[in-house]
């Protein structure tokens, strides 16, 4: 039995575990998995179960389903052979979905020099790129090759050690990877502390703090918080200050899946309405490329040198990042939602000939 299996890894590593996982299969062996990350779970399982309810009060688990069945069913909050409702909306994963399916403008362009920096024995090499309003930009690449000091180089938190001009002088709105709880006081007093503007304003409640769920915790001490719970509190806290740029350091870390869909959708209806950048750091697949406007792909010896690309399309960023991995992904009919080919099916070897390694479309 493995609980979360993928939590703190990279996608190469998840990868890798599943493998390891399913090689444990034989006739005598059955192997369960908790696991929050929907492609993982999609490429490791043959069987799910859901589980619904309200949490900490019922929970309720249904008989297994073929995996892909199983997840549509989870993703469309219904349950067909039992005539149950456990969702009040359906989840899907459209590319071009914005939040009222508006023509977005992204005219200002801010440019960011080529950089290098040397942390001790490892280096890395920053390709010049650019960035617009109401963009997202996600990070992909393994554990270990410079995603975070990247994020702490545009924060001003580190300096680059050699560039040809100096980064752009940003106001800058960062969630950081490791969350360590300081404040002594309940969730309300340490919004009220920090983002005081922004609490209060009906429309970050209804667009940002209403999504999150907090009801529940908003007056329980912050030092008594779970990781979940603090993780959907310093998004909060993250997006409630003013700035020109947020950087994000993976938000889907404690978060359950439903929880990951919902602050996927809350993080870049935020971004687009405020024509403001966001950064983002993110393993979880199905959240990254959901987000993901332009990617930067990350290549390398983790912890020896690495080289982060200047932002490109998700598709050609994608294409590069998965053949790197050497696997390959298409999109479920039903809600879109990118999905891992098992390996050497005729799906994978198809897409693998192709060169298309992803796709930006449906099946």
């Amino acid at each position: 039995m493995f609980d979360e299996p993928s939590s703190y890894l990279d996608v190469k590593q998840r990868l890798k575990a599943a493998h390891i996982i399913r090689s444990m299969l034989d006739d005598q062996t059955y192997v369960i998995t908790v696991e929050h990350d929907l492609s993982v779970l999609d490429y490791l399982s043959d069987f799910v179960c859901l589980l619904y309810g309200v949490p900490s009060v019922y929970g309720v688990v249904t008989v297994p389903s073929p995996v892909r069945e199983g997840i549509n069913i989870f993703l469309d909050g219904f349950i067909p052979a039992e005539n149950m409702r456990f969702r009040q909306e359906s989840l899907t994963f459209k590319i071009a979905e914005t939040a009222d399916d508006e023509i977005v403008e992204r005219s200002n362009s801010v440019k960011y020099p080529a950089m290098k920096k040397t942390l001790g024995n490892f280096s890395l090499d920053i390709e010049a790129g650019d960035f617009r309003d109401s963009e997202i930009i996600v990070f992909l690449g393994e554990n270990g090759t410079g995603k975070t000091t990247f994020v702490k180089m545009l924060a001003g938190k580190l300096s680059p050690d050699s560039s040809s001009e100096a980064p752009p002088e940003l106001n800058v709105s960062l969630k950081p990877q490791m969350i360590a709880p300081k404040f002594t006081g309940s969730v309300r007093e340490l919004f009220i502390k920090q983002i005081k503007g922004a609490f209060l304003h009906p429309q970050f409640q209804t667009d940002v703090v209403k999504p999150m769920q907090l009801d529940a915790i908003i007056d329980q001490s912050v030092q008594t918080l779970s990781g979940g719970e603090l993780q959907r509190v310093a998004l909060v806290l993250a997006l409630g200050k003013p700035a020109d740029v947020y950087l994000i350091d993976e938000p889907s870390a404690y978060l359950d899946s439903e929880q990951r869909i919902i602050a996927s959708r809350l993080i870049k209806r935020f971004i687009l309405h405020s024509r403001k950048t966001c950064f983002v750091v993110e393993h979880d697949l199905i959240m990254a490329t959901y987000l993901a406007d332009r990617v930067i792909c990350y290549s390398g010896t983790p912890s020896v040198k690495a080289t982060a690309t200047a932002p490109q399309s998700l598709l050609t960023g994608m294409n590069s990042f998965l053949s790197g991995l050497d696997v390959t992904m298409r999109r479920d009919p039903t809600n879109f939602r990118p999905r891992f080919n098992k390996y050497a099916s005729l799906k994978d070897k198809e897409q693998k000939s192709a060169g298309t390694y992803f796709f930006l479309g449906d099946d």
